[in-house]
């Protein structure tokens, strides 16, 4: 751990360490032979470049505190420009792009940045569209010609050109590191406040937790997490993909860039995980290089799982993580426990285990209500159990959102007498409960549950509902909603077929899962089946299901 606070301060350490190793290798076309072409830079070059673009910012008024929007697409660029901001003490927004131009707008509306860096494309969008007109005053471009805007990135590295090392600020405590937007797909996506010790904290995490040692390579299929690679002391590989989209990866860039470089870790959205693992498992295809696999965003099914477990050495696991854009990482869970005992509990309707709590996280279940906690106290922890809203503790956990004082208000409880750097409590607006082991067991969203007397206890959970009709050989997924009529809340059951599962008979199916349901005592008030072509899913992960919506075009089934 560097002695300076920075975040940023872990890369001049990885160069001075293993200067000429590979940091970044990014695709730069295919072969006549249909290979793909990568570019490598190794950690020296990355440093020194991080550097010239770090002082070339001050030259055009992005330092210290300047809130910066950040919109270019993953590779060299976008590692050279984090680091950058990061080295500078510059506030780096970050907001994915595939949200929607609406969601976009006020993203930056919310976050006022000063700054705009970004591909030729997001220029053209902000002048269109008018996006953060009010507080932009500074405007840089990837693109080759400057067009009206301040400065092209090449101009800022050139100015900044040094044969000094650039001395990363050393930040305060509390000093907003970044704003990190959720993406919105339970609500209006808001920005997380970062600071360099939560950011510390989460890769002091995955060091501990998770074995990653320096020297090996991961394959950074998920931007954010790339950001981590270096500070890790691991080389990336960017894939050849579209970031956003990770349930249209291509199986076969995927598996090759794990082949041709050895990849040791990836982390993946479970959507991403369902792809490669069904196309390459299908195949016999073995992966000995990969040490483990990470993945996070919303619960994996066991079933790809296990199909991608099917690739790798004996030893080699499929972690899932559990966590949010606030609190990252909070547990885990390891695809032996999974695959040898949590599924069977799974499909019964118990919910999905994401394991017990890591990198220092403390965590904690408490009633459910929809109002504000003032203060914590040992009174809120619910019973082994019971299930409640899960609540988190820990050097991870932000502190607020960005001039969002009523959605902090509701998401964090004070704690006076926890330890220095960690008075606050992140509730996840997400139910769960303990089992007798220790281990976290998700129920799904807050807001996705519903409430009707059918139910045994008034309430259903999405999670250990869906779970049950997940079972069926012809599904691919199922959720739960809640269609309001008179005043009374009906469970209905959305239902996505399993495309490889070919033409099946619906009323057969329906039937069936009718059956499935009266089996099962929390299932019983399920009474309507849907089904749906393609479900809605988030843009981050494509992956966590847009229940809103589907409730929506439900009503409308149903005659509204």
């Amino acid at each position: 751990m560097s002695a300076c606070g920075n975040i940023a301060a872990q890369l001049p350490e990885t160069a001075r360490r293993i200067p000429f190793a590979m940091a970044v290798a990014c695709p730069e076309g295919a072969s006549r032979a249909g290979k793909l072409r990568y570019s490598i830079t190794n950690f020296r070059d990355l440093d020194r470049m991080s550097d010239a673009v770090a002082r070339g910012l001050e030259t055009v008024g992005i330092r210290r505190g300047t809130r910066t929007a950040l919109m270019v697409k993953p590779g060299l660029d976008f590692f050279v420009l984090t680091f950058a901001l990061f080295k500078s003490g510059a506030v780096p927004v970050m907001i994915d792009p595939g949200i929607g131009v609406k969601s976009l707008g006020a993203c930056l509306a919310q976050s006022e940045p000063e700054a705009f860096i970004g591909i030729p494309k997001a220029h053209l969008a902000r002048k269109l569209l008018g996006w953060a007109r009010r507080s932009v005053r500074v405007t840089v471009t990837t693109g080759r010609f400057r067009w009206g805007m301040t400065a092209t990135l090449a101009e800022l590295a050139e100015a900044g050109r040094s044969d000094r090392p650039y001395e990363p600020i050393e930040p305060r405590t509390d000093e907003l590191a970044a704003i990190l937007f959720t993406s919105g797909s339970t609500g209006p996506p808001k920005g997380a406040s970062y600071t360099h010790p939560n950011f510390q904290a989460q890769v002091e995490a995955l060091r501990a937790d998770f074995g990653i040692r320096p020297g090996e390579v991961d394959l950074c299929t998920f931007p954010l997490f790339a950001l981590f690679a270096p500070a890790l002391g691991m080389s990336s590989v960017v894939p050849d993909m579209d970031a956003s989209r990770p349930a249209r990866a291509d199986p076969v860039r995927i598996l090759q860039a794990i082949e041709d470089f050895g990849v040791t870790n990836l982390f993946g959205s479970p959507a991403l995980i369902h792809r490669v693992g069904r196309w390459g498992a299908s195949r016999g295809v073995k992966l000995p290089s990969l040490r483990r696999v990470i993945s996070s965003g919303a619960p994996v099914p066991a079933a790809a799982i296990e199909r991608f477990v099917s690739m790798l050495e004996p030893g080699a696991q499929l972690w899932t993580g559990y966590g949010a854009t606030e609190a990252l990482p909070v547990c885990a869970m390891g695809s032996d426990e999974i695959l040898g005992e949590t599924r069977k509990l799974t499909d019964q309707g118990k919910g999905v285990c994401v394991g017990r709590p890591v990198g220092g996280a403390t965590v904690r279940v408490i009633p459910i209500t929809e109002t504000p906690y003032l203060l914590w106290g040992k009174d809120l922890e619910l019973p082994t159990g019971q299930v409640g809203e899960i609540a988190v503790n820990g050097p991870m956990v932000t502190a607020q959102y960005w001039r969002m004082h009523q959605a902090t208000e509701l998401a964090k409880i004070p704690w006076t007498e926890g330890p220095a750097g960690r008075q606050l409590w992140h509730r996840m607006g997400d139910l769960g409960y303990f089992d007798e082991r220790g281990r976290l067991w998700f129920c799904g969203r807050k807001s996705h549950r519903v409430q009707t007397p059918d139910a045994p206890a008034g309430e259903m959970y999405t999670i250990p509902c869906e779970a049950v009709f997940n079972t069926h050989p012809a599904v691919f997924r199922t959720a739960l909603v809640g269609v309001r009529a008179n005043g009374k809340a009906t469970p209905v059951l959305c239902v996505e077929l399993d495309p490889e599962a070919g033409r099946v008979d619906e009323a057969k199916v329906r039937a069936e899962l009718l059956g499935i349901g009266a089996a099962h005592e929390h299932t019983k008030p399920i009474r309507t089946v849907l089904f749906h072509p393609g479900f809605p899913v988030d843009v981050r992960h494509n992956a966590k299901i847009g229940r809103e919506q589907l409730a929506v075009w439900a009503l409308e089934r149903l005659g509204g």
